[in-house]
């Protein structure tokens, strides 16, 4: 799963920054190139609710597969388009094989991650797609030298490179199957009924808004028409932004295992929203590349924990692929609201309040956490925190694997440990 996340951010950082060259190639206008990125945009937003319905009805594997070949055929097919139609249409298609796969990757990594590991687990998740996107600007400067389309047919053969070695490596796993129909549900509506929850989605269309609306619309114009520098410095300014990012996910996941996401989720999100701030009143470069740096650095102190309030709510035992859709909507959600209110305002105002006011929504999304509980030890909606399952069970092992493995004997064999003895709360493997 991590070499795979690597292995797509390298190719979607490898085709985005030739992406707007690609499409002016066709000689179509500023907005028109621009619309790509906001179509792929809608078109995630738009199918993420019909991907979680396929991951609870299919299971995991199947839709992650699906949804790379559907990118790697869509992005294969844009290096030997004609039109500039023809490349919006394979650009919007390749936005519902993202999705796919990647609200299945994340049902994935909640149910084989450990419940007194979640942290480090999204730690990891998230630093695997961050390397490949470091990495892929780098790779694609290189690539392009063979022509505009050569990224495109790279990307597109990685991908299907990728496909076949997790389709092959998850062959034998339980917990890529669909989930069996005795387990919990975890539905949009239930969930929403935890406040915890709640204050994720509004902290992930933050997270949409400040990073994907903010620094990718806003930022590279400020650093140009504000700064006065060139494309390589805003270059720069995100490769800054990422390092510190790199620097603080890991161990901010290993933290909130120890002490919980709460607190880290109100000082990043908050740090995050006061350095974003910061970044737009910044005048000197030295301080500008300074701020980016420690802007990177918060966001990463509340993205792990942030990612492992899910896997707590919703638990390893649960199918939500629902719920884990909706919650990535709120992400694309806050990437199209943020980028084209970021962009009015600077138009109409001036960079600095585009800033201002993309750290004021971080701000508030860190002050819904001061009223949300904490979901380290908290049992997940719907589950069964009480009980546990008498027998042994065949397949993987660990946590998870009491959900993905078979249970031999009857389901509904349940114990609740209050009423029984020591040597009757013990299954085969001596394990309570």
């Amino acid at each position: 799963m991590l070499i795979a996340n690597v292995l797509i951010a390298l190719g979607y950082g490898l085709v985005s920054p030739v992406l707007p060259v690609y499409a002016r190639h066709f000689g179509v206008s500023i907005s028109a190139t621009t619309f790509l990125i906001t179509a792929f945009a809608l078109t995630r937003l738009i199918f993420a609710p019909v991907s979680g319905l396929m991951v609870q009805r299919l299971g995991e594997r199947w839709v992650y597969v699906a949804g790379l070949l559907i990118v790697s055929v869509s992005t294969t097919a844009c290096a030997f388009v004609q039109t500039y139609g023809q490349l919006l249409f394979f650009r919007a298609l390749g936005g519902v094989g993202s999705t796919m796969f990647f609200i299945a990757a994340v049902g994935l990594m909640i149910r084989i991650s450990p419940e007194d590991a979640r942290g480090r687990v999204a730690g990891l998740f998230a630093t695997a797609f961050l390397l490949g996107t470091v990495g892929g600007p780098v790779l694609g400067s290189l690539t392009a030298g063979f022509g505009l389309n050569a990224p495109f047919l790279f990307y597109g053969s990685v991908l299907l490179v990728t496909a076949a070695g997790v389709f092959i490596s998850l062959r034998n796993s339980h917990l890529a199957e669909v989930a069996e129909s005795t387990g919990p549900t975890v539905s949009v509506r239930a969930a929403l009924g935890h406040r915890a929850y709640r204050s994720a989605l509004l902290s992930n269309f933050a997270t949409g808004w400040s990073v994907f609306g903010l620094r990718v619309a806003l930022l590279p114009l400020f650093v140009t028409e504000v700064l006065g520098r060139g494309p390589s410095f805003a270059g720069l300014t995100l490769a800054m932004v990422g390092i510190g990012n790199v620097c603080a996910v890991l161990p901010s996941g290993q933290l909130s295992d120890r002490i919980g996401r709460k607190g880290l989720l109100i000082v990043g999100l908050g740090a995050s929203g006061l350095t974003t701030v910061l970044l737009g009143a910044s005048a000197s470069l030295a301080v500008f590349l300074v701020v980016a740096y420690l802007t990177g650095v918060a966001s990463g102190i509340y993205g792990s924990p942030q990612q492992a309030v899910i896997s707590d709510l919703v638990g390893n035992q649960a199918r939500a692929g629902t719920a884990v859709a909706t919650y990535q909507m709120m992400a694309d959600f806050g990437s199209i609201v943020g980028s084209l209110a970021v962009g009015l305002i600077a138009e109409r105002m001036s960079f600095e309040w585009g800033f201002a006011v993309s750290g004021a929504v971080l701000l508030v999304a860190a002050l819904t956490w001061v009223w949300a509980p904490e979901t380290r030890t908290s049992s997940p909606i719907g589950g069964t925190a009480d009980t546990a399952w008498l027998g042994s069970v065949d397949g993987d092992t660990g946590p998870a694997g009491q959900r993905g493995g078979e249970l031999r004997g009857s389901p509904e064999v349940l114990f609740h440990p209050e009423d029984d003895t020591p040597e009757q709360c013990r299954d085969a493997r001596g394990c309570r």
